[in-house]
């Protein structure tokens, strides 16, 4: 193997750590509150809209790369994170903020993360591709580990909004080189002469998003990806409010925040890593479980100890879901078709946080909302249990004999 797959792995991973911006905005929130003389919770609004707008932009972009590769795509995407960050270094208003950070920052990230994990997965075997999504997954979410202090010490030197130019002028300078380098493999490349046989035979094979949506393990991948990340979602924003109801220091609140951005990066890694060894739906079943336990888990804590063992858990399952999906998509329904198709199920985690709204809602106290998703948990384990590989080969073969019989 060339030192290329290496390369573009390499780059993935750098331009993701540029873009995870997301994960440090609880750093921003006090000082833009200050500046735009609004309320802290107000500023929770550009937050919100950069996350929908990303969870859309995905789609886009996976159907854009499937067209005209990666690295166009992916340069557009840092460009726009970049020159967003720039613009909110200007606003003076929420609503400008809104559409800055919100509408603009959040486009670019959905454009550039699209397309780091399928350009790196389809230069290396078949037996590693969960790893390296593991690895391009976990430098999103190791970015908060060093955005975070970074962004606070420039805010004190600086101010809000000269940080955020400077993070912008940064992040163009690094990623677009980086997003460059990104390009999909030579027509006939193998990454494993070994692996050519079964590559020809089988991993050759790449459905459309309209043949995906006839198969039944989308559906019940859609459903598993919604339940799982809406209990991830719900763990990672309470740990605040929990923290705080049990007497924890600011100093030990900012421990949690930090190891939660280490297990979440190491959950994609390992998450990567095991679906590769005993298999993707495997390893998807035992994350389910194990989030069932520490949902039940939550419930009973009161020190700071048992928190930061549930804050472990909670992050490493949660980021194992982000490489282990993106994997089984992928084995599923061909590389090919991967930015499509994929960008179609991320679309359960763009729901996932409504979801977990409304389940609270129901549910009406914070105990039963942890059981609630503990026993969905469970459930979609149970599904985990029944959802089999699509026979891609079988697919076209029964359409094949549809598009026959209505000629006949």
């Amino acid at each position: 193997m060339s030192n290329k797959p290496l390369q573009i792995l390499l780059a993935g991973i750098g331009i993701n750590l540029t873009i995870g911006i997301l994960y440090a905005w609880g750093v921003f929130t006090v000082p833009l509150a200050e500046a735009l003389n609004v309320d802290a919770t107000d500023v929770k609004s550009p937050y919100k809209i950069a996350v929908f707008t990303f969870a859309t932009c995905l789609l886009i972009a996976g159907i854009l790369q499937d067209k005209i590769g990666p690295k166009k795509v992916t340069m557009l995407g840092v460009t726009l994170v970049g020159l967003g960050l720039i613009a909110s270094g200007y606003t003076t208003t929420l609503t400008q903020l809104e559409f800055t950070f919100g509408g603009i920052v959040g486009a670019g990230i959905g454009f550039a993360y699209a397309c780091i994990s399928p350009s790196a997965m389809k230069w290396w075997p078949k037996g590693k591709k969960g790893l390296v999504s593991g690895l391009t997954a976990g430098g999103f979410g190791l970015a908060s580990v060093y955005l975070a202090p970074l962004s606070t010490s420039l805010i004190e030197s600086y101010g809000i909004y000269d940080t955020f130019k400077i993070l912008g002028a940064g992040l163009l300078a690094i990623a677009i080189p980086l997003a460059s380098l990104l390009v999909a493999p030579p027509a006939g490349y193998v990454a494993d002469a070994s692996e050519a046989k079964a590559t020809a035979s089988s991993d050759d094979i790449n459905l459309t998003w309209q043949q995906m949506l006839k198969t039944r393990q989308f559906y019940q991948l859609w459903v598993m990806f919604m339940v799982s990340a809406a209990a991830g979602i719900m763990l990672i924003g309470s740990v605040g409010n929990i923290s705080q109801s049990i007497g924890l220091t600011p100093e030990q609140i900012a421990f949690s925040v930090v190891l939660l951005a280490i297990f979440n990066t190491g959950g994609r890694v390992v998450g990567g890593l095991v679906s590769d060894k005993i298999g993707r739906v495997n390893t998807l079943a035992l994350v389910f479980m194990m989030q069932a336990a520490n949902m039940a888990f939550f419930t009973t804590i009161t020190t700071q100890i048992p928190l930061m063992i549930a804050i472990a858990v909670g992050a490493m399952s949660y980021g194992a879901l982000l490489s282990v999906f993106p994997t089984i998509t992928a084995d599923n329904y061909g590389l090919k078709t991967y930015g499509t198709n994929f960008g179609i199920l991320y679309s359960s985690w763009g729901v996932s946080g409504f979801f977990g709204g409304f389940l609270a809602t129901v549910a009406g106290s914070t105990n039963n909302t942890y059981f609630a998703f503990a026993a969905l948990l469970v459930l979609v384990t149970v599904i985990a249990f029944f959802t089999k590989p699509v026979d891609k080969a079988a697919v076209l073969a029964k359409e094949a004999g549809k598009l026959k019989a209505a000629k006949a």
